[in-house]
């Protein structure tokens, strides 16, 4: 088992900036993809941002040149800068983990943090 503690969301502005951040403890494999997916009222979970322990990267095209993933795989935690925020940036934001690359048999999600961007 895998367990993702979010942390950093919260109410900005547009054209603002917020900093997620996301601790994995328990059965970490040390090969695996971490990152971020957001779901807003009435629409599906959708891809943010994933990187991979060696570092791939891969966001969705509505974030690309405005928010940075990044990882510290010593302490299993995963970051999301976001800036130039968005009204249509606002969702609650779920921290992903899989051991690999997914598609995977087993992946894991926290329980959400909310980014509200108000314009």
């Amino acid at each position: 088992q895998v367990q993702l503690v979010e942390s950093g969301g919260g109410l900005v502005q547009a054209g603002g900036s917020l900093r997620l951040s996301c601790a994995a403890s328990g059965s970490i494999f040390s090969i695996n993809t971490m990152g971020w997916y957001r779901q807003a009222p009435g629409k599906r979970r959708e891809l943010v941002a994933t990187i991979t322990s060696g570092g791939s990267t891969n966001y969705a095209d509505s974030v690309k040149g405005r928010f940075t993933i990044s990882r510290d795989n010593a302490k299993n935690t995963v970051y999301l800068q976001m800036n130039s925020l968005k009204p249509e940036d606002t969702s609650v934001y779920y921290c992903y983990y899989c051991r690999g690359v997914p598609p995977a048999k087993y992946d894991y999600w926290g329980q959400g943090t909310q980014v509200t961007v108000s314009s």
